[in-house]
C-alpha cells in the first residue's frame, strides 16, 4: 500500500516550464550569477585577512574593510535574489523551491548584521568581532552549499527533462 502511494507521489520539480523561462529571460539571474563568484572571492579574501590578523594581531583595518565589503556583498546580493524570485516564482522569498536556503540565509543576514553593529557600538572587543565575522562566515559558506547543490539539481532536471523529450520525439517517430 505505502508502494503505491510513494510512487505516485511526485516531487515538485525545482522550476515549472514557466518559471524556467522566466528565469532564462530576467537580467537578475545574470546579476546573481555575477555576484555570487564576486562574493566568494572576497570571502576568500575576507577569510586569510582576519585569520593572518587572529593569529599576529596585525591588519586590523585591512580585515574590518574586507568584512564590511563582504557583508555590503551580501546584501546586494540577497537584495537582488529577492528579486530574481519574485520575478521566477511571484514572490520575494521563500518560494517553495528556496525554501530552506532562504531560512538559512536569514541566519546568515543575521550573523553579519550583527557583526555591523558590534563594529559601529564597539560592544565586543575586536578580536571577539573576528570570531564573529568568522561564524557568520562559516554559515554563509554552508548557505552557498546549499544554492550550489540546488543549481546542481536545476541542471540535472533539466537534462532529464530534454532526454524524456528526445525519447518522446523518437517514440513518436517510430510509431508514424
Amino acid at each position: 500500500m505505502y508502494e503505491n502511494i510513494a510512487s505516485s507521489v511526485t516531487p515538485r520539480p525545482l522550476y515549472t516550464p514557466e518559471e524556467r523561462v522566466r528565469r532564462d529571460a530576467t537580467r537578475w539571474t545574470i546579476v546573481q550569477g555575477v555576484l555570487a563568484p564576486v562574493q566568494f572571492l572576497a570571502l576568500i579574501v575576507s577569510v586569510i585577512l582576519v585569520v593572518r590578523f587572529l593569529q599576529t594581531g596585525e591588519g586590523e583595518t585591512a580585515a574590518t574593510i574586507s568584512i564590511v565589503v563582504k557583508t555590503m556583498l551580501l546584501y546586494a546580493i540577497m537584495i537582488t535574489g529577492c528579486i530574481w524570485e519574485k520575478v521566477v516564482f511571484g514572490c520575494y522569498l521563500f518560494a517553495p523551491s528556496f525554501f530552506w536556503e532562504d531560512m538559512f540565509s536569514m541566519m546568515v543576514l543575521a550573523l553579519h548584521t550583527t557583526y555591523l553593529v558590534a563594529l559601529y557600538t564597539g560592544n565586543l572587543p575586536v578580536h571577539d568581532q573576528m570570531v564573529l565575522a568568522l561564524v557568520a562566515y562559516f554559515t554563509y559558506a554552508i548557505n552557498a552549499g546549499q544554492f550550489l547543490l540546488k543549481l546542481r539539481a536545476a541542471r540535472l532536471q533539466q537534462s532529464k527533462t530534454i532526454q524524456q523529450s528526445a525519447v518522446r520525439v523518437i517514440s513518436q517517430g517510430a510509431h508514424a
